[in-house]
């Protein structure tokens, strides 16, 4: 499953560059404007070092950011699983907060934290957040009836045992939808990075930019690329490993 991730993304990539080198070449473009394999290849020695410490920096608060939305997603859906005025009144605040476009929240997040770790870690959480809730709200309000039914008629049924029950049944969707958020994180943290940070794999991509160094930001594409496939195969690794254990 790993394998298969790291696999997927190097053609990807691989067909991007290729692209770009079409380009180049067609259009008779300058390294300037579009770089050569050679220059690829002497700028990848020339910032491998530094952007590998910005990735690993980014993918920290990416993690965090992401497990913090997992644990709100859970609150919020196991508190709003019912259907009653107080689980209706916490889906719809839940969803109001997501009613505002976080490039919007994103200055005002900076001007309160300024531009360190907090800011980051909260816009990365907000990001990933909403897919999660949608996915949490519809499999906690969502009966399985026929395992439901059998502890309920023998007065069995608890609310613990109730989401244990439904996430079971819906692990599936669960993992899917955590490996996913991982890549909605990871593009937030760069996204705080890029408008307002003083590091992290976002914050080196504003600099290539600001210095039209294409070939940097390239570079820093393929790190961001392969980290992210990485802790995604390792995500659904994990996820196979719950789903066997718990089965068992």
């Amino acid at each position: 499953m790993l394998l298969r991730r790291i696999y997927q993304f190097l053609l990807i990539y691989a067909l991007g560059v290729s692209f770009l080198i079409v380009l180049k070449y067609a259009l008779g473009l300058s390294d300037y404007v579009i770089p050569s394999l050679t220059v690829l290849w002497n700028t990848s020695h020339e910032v491998l070092g530094a952007y590998s410490i910005d990735v690993i920096s980014t993918l920290f608060v990416a993690i965090i950011g992401q497990f913090l939305s997992i644990l709100l997603a859970l609150l919020v859906g196991i508190s709003g699983r019912k259907a009653t005025w107080f689980g209706s009144f916490i889906k719809v605040a839940a969803y109001n907060v997501q009613a505002y476009p976080i490039v919007a929240i994103a200055p005002i997040i900076f001007i309160l934290l300024g531009d360190g770790f907090l800011s980051r870690l909260l816009i990365a959480a907000m990001i990933c957040y909403f897919p999660m809730l949608l996915a949490v709200v519809g499999i906690m309000s969502e009966p399985v009836p026929d395992i439901e039914l059998f502890y309920r008629q023998t007065q069995r049924m608890r609310w613990q045992l109730e989401v244990k029950i439904r996430a079971f049944e819906n692990l599936s969707k669960l993992t899917t939808v955590i490996v996913g958020s991982a890549t909605l994180a990871m593009a937030g943290t760069i996204v705080a990075e890029f408008i307002a940070a003083s590091e992290g794999i976002g914050y080196s991509i504003r600099i290539a930019l600001y210095q039209s160094d294409l070939a940097k930001i390239v570079v820093a594409l393929f790190m961001i690329g392969i980290t992210l496939s990485v802790y995604q195969g390792v995500l659904e690794g994990v996820g196979q490993i719950v789903k066997r254990t718990w089965t068992r």
